[in-house]
C-alpha cells in the first residue's frame, strides 16, 4: 500500500477575505494574537473608480524537501512520513535558524514558550480522519486537502484541469501547495 503525501490546492479566485481560516486555526492550535500560522496576503491594483483586490491564502507549504529541517541542529524540525513538517517543542532550543531558512515566513518565534511554532496541517485532527481547521471552516471552499497521490482524488483532478503555480520552486523546497491561476 502506498503512503499518504498531503498537500494543499488553493483557489484564491474564491477567497472573499473572511478570515475565518485564520479564527478557526487560532482557536484549535491556541495560537497566541499577535501570531498567525496562516495568513491572506492582499493585494490592491488601480485607481478609483476601477479597483481590483485579490486575496491570496498562505502558510508552511509543507515541502518535500524543507530546508526548514534541513538546518535544525537539533532535529526538532522534522517530516512525517506523510509529508507534514512539525516542531517538536521539547527538542527546539529557539534558535530560529528554520525561521530564516524557511522561503515562506511560515514560522515564529513564540516567546512564552521559547520555541518555534508552524502550521501543522492540524495533525491531530488528520489523526481523527479530520481535515485542517482552516480548510474546513472556508465558507467558499478555497482550500482542497488531500492525498497528492491519489490518481483518483480531488487534488489531482485539479491540478490535471487546471493551469497552477507554485510558489518559490527556485529553492529547490519542493511547495506542497499549489494555486490555481
Amino acid at each position: 500500500m502506498r503512503d499518504k503525501r498531503y498537500a494543499l490546492v488553493i483557489d484564491s479566485r474564491k477567497c472573499i477575505n473572511c478570515k475565518a481560516c485564520i479564527v478557526a486555526c487560532r482557536a484549535e492550535n491556541q495560537v497566541p494574537l499577535g501570531h498567525s500560522r496562516d495568513w491572506i496576503v492582499e493585494e490592491h491594483r488601480g485607481s478609483w473608480p476601477k479597483l481590483l483586490a485579490s486575496f491570496e491564502p498562505e502558510q508552511c507549504h509543507h515541502c518535500t524537501n524543507p530546508s526548514c529541517v534541513r538546518v535544525c541542529p537539533t532535529g526538532a524540525s522534522w517530516q512525517r512520513d506523510d509529508g507534514v513538517v512539525l516542531v517538536n517543542e521539547q527538542d527546539c532550543i529557539g534558535c530560529r535558524y528554520c525561521v530564516i531558512a524557511c522561503p515562506y515566513n511560515a514560522r515564529f518565534f513564540r516567546e512564552d514558550k521559547g520555541v518555534v511554532e508552524k502550521c501543522t496541517f492540524c495533525a491531530h485532527r488528520l489523526e481523527r480522519g479530520e481535515l485542517p481547521a482552516c480548510v474546513e471552516t472556508c465558507p467558499s471552499k478555497v482550500r482542497v486537502f488531500g492525498d497528492i497521490g491519489d490518481p483518483k482524488g480531488k487534488l489531482q483532478e485539479l491540478l490535471a484541469t487546471r493551469n497552477y503555480r507554485v510558489k518559490n520552486p527556485q529553492t529547490g523546497n519542493g511547495p506542497q501547495i499549489y494555486y490555481l491561476l
